[in-house]
């Protein structure tokens, strides 16, 4: 059964009712147990609009729907209905879990999702700040996969334009170089060539490389790797500017082409052809997102980009829009990392000189701490890495924490081989174990509320959710008892959390280790 569903079709059949309204009602997870397990606000919004009381509305749509599958239905301040499920609901969905697992949500039925992530130029090794984007868009192409994408996770590879030509000066040691570090003295040692550009060219090709190794140590895949210079070799960017030209939002001034995107509630208009005929970076981007949406036919585009590029957001949205695709593209915005040692951040990378890079990080840490660590903290937040914690092999560290409740749970089920696969649950009856059947089944909606907000933190902050039920009941209720029924019983809530805690680790790509 799909909870959600089922109260969302309930409350709006007595809306229906009651007022002769068509609404859409959203089901929230409340944000402490005491509120239910699902809540509607659904009152506070039609008293909105029919200038009424919320309290009274809610009450009257409490009273119109049967108990049911509900232990209680409440109603509170301003005008909430709280939905607590019955203990008896609770475990008939922990038995179909227990039986078939959980089965992936049908929210996307189908529909092509393109995660576009990292998409560092290719002019200096990862830094762990450009690659905060690695786990956050693996992980959101992991959860929209699992609520019914189709998904596709795409780098981006800016191969071309000045930046590459500064690459290719730094390489040669020139005046007009841009670039420092042992890596480009390395590149210095193989590259013989004279021409900066070119120079550029087979620079960017071995970083490149190089880039691709470290994504894979992380644990990443990517199913395109898409070149920049592929755009300006077929003449991409120049027909999606002539496309532009004809719509109509394209005018030259002061020996520029500008696209004119201020119709598109962007602050300023924006260059794409500059006075010396350079094409800008703004140029690529809406011919990459043309190819996007016309050859690959997505029907949702996400772009996760570090906050430095929060002034190219509505340039782009405004292409995109002016292409006949509004609403199609998304940009996620990730805020600065910073490592810290001993309280102190840490400045200095042994390759580069400057900022830390993600294989500085790799040296020290396993791809499951960094993945865990990176994903804990919201996108809009700044990531304040902490080594010490990330090293400590304690249950402060919260990946130590989740594996080790893995690594028990997985040790329980040896000891107990061969017990019987339960058609009931009657005997659970304790707080701890009702609470922990509750937080087994919360996986499905802690998936279907991240792919509506992206909100990744909630992926992890679950699964330590899920380990302190488990701790809290494996301390309270002995599960190897000499009550064959109960221990039974306990023994398949206990496989139960098992399938919960591996889907949610496998979501993160973080392992799941059957001893510690």
């Amino acid at each position: 059964m799909d909870a959600r569903k089922e109260i969302k079709d309930l409350v709006e059949k007595a809306i229906k009712d009651l007022y002769g309204l068509d609404f859409s009602v959203q089901v929230l997870s409340p944000r402490g147990k005491s509120h239910g397990d699902f809540a509607v606000s659904s009152a506070l919004e039609i008293a909105k609009s029919l200038g009424k009381d919320p309290m009274p509305i809610a009450l009257e749509i409490k009273n119109k729907i049967d108990g049911g599958i509900f232990e209680n239905v409440e109603t509170v301040e301003p005008g909430f209905i709280n939905f607590f499920f019955s203990s008896d609901l609770i475990k008939r969905e922990l038995i179909d879990v227990l039986k078939q697992g959980f089965k992936s949500l049908d929210v996307g039925q189908g529909r092509k999702v393109q995660v576009e992530f990292i998409s560092a130029n290719p002019t200096g090794p990862l830094t762990v700040g450009n690659a905060r984007g690695g786990p956050f868009g693996d992980v959101l192409g992991n959860v929209f996969k699992r609520a019914g994408y189709e998904v596709e996770k795409a780098y981006y590879v800016n191969d071309y334009g000045n930046q590459i030509l500064s690459l290719g000066h730094s390489i040669l040691k020139d005046s007009e170089d841009g670039y420092a570090g042992k890596y480009i003295d390395e590149l210095a040692l193989q590259i013989k060539e004279k021409d900066p550009y070119v120079a550029g060219r087979k620079g960017a090709k071995i970083i490149l490389e190089g880039i691709k190794k470290t994504v894979e140590r992380l644990g990443i895949e990517y199913d395109e790797w898409f070149l920049e210079s592929e755009l300006h070799e077929k003449g991409e960017i120049e027909k999606t500017i002539d496309l532009l030209r004809k719509k109509g939002f394209v005018y030259e001034k002061e020996g520029a082409l500008w696209f004119e995107s201020t119709l598109f509630n962007d602050e300023r208009d924006r260059v794409l052809i500059k006075m010396d005929e350079e094409k800008t970076y703004l140029a690529g981007d809406i011919a990459f997102h043309r190819y996007k949406f016309e050859e690959k036919k997505f029907d949702k585009v996400i772009n996760v980009w570090g906050a430095d590029h929060y002034g190219d957001v509505a340039g782009l949205k405004g292409g995109v829009e002016a292409l006949g695709y509004k609403n199609k593209l998304e940009v996620v915005l990730l805020q600065f990392v910073t490592v810290v040692k001993e309280g102190k951040p840490v400045k200095m990378s042994k390759r580069l000189g400057t900022a830390i890079t993600m294989d500085d990080l790799l040296e020290e840490l396993s791809p499951d701490v960094i993945r865990f660590f990176f994903l804990e903290s919201s996108a809009n937040t700044h990531l304040n890495f902490d080594m010490d914690l990330a090293k400590e092999q304690s249950e402060k560290n919260p990946v130590f924490y989740v594996q080790y409740a893995y690594a028990r749970i997985c040790s329980i089920l040896r000891k107990a081989e061969g017990f019987k696969e339960a058609q009931s649950l009657s005997l659970l009856k304790e707080k701890r174990e009702l609470e922990l059947m509750k937080e087994v089944l919360r996986f499905r909606d802690v998936v279907e509320d991240t792919v509506k907000d992206y909100q990744l933190q909630r992926i992890p902050q679950y699964a330590i959710s899920l380990a302190e039920a488990f701790h809290g009941f494996y301390q309270d209720c002995q599960v190897l008892v000499e009550d064959e029924n109960l221990k039974n019983q306990r023994l398949n809530l206990v496989l139960g959390v098992k399938i919960a805690l591996k889907s949610v680790l496998d979501l993160m790509g973080v392992s799941a280790p059957e001893e510690m």
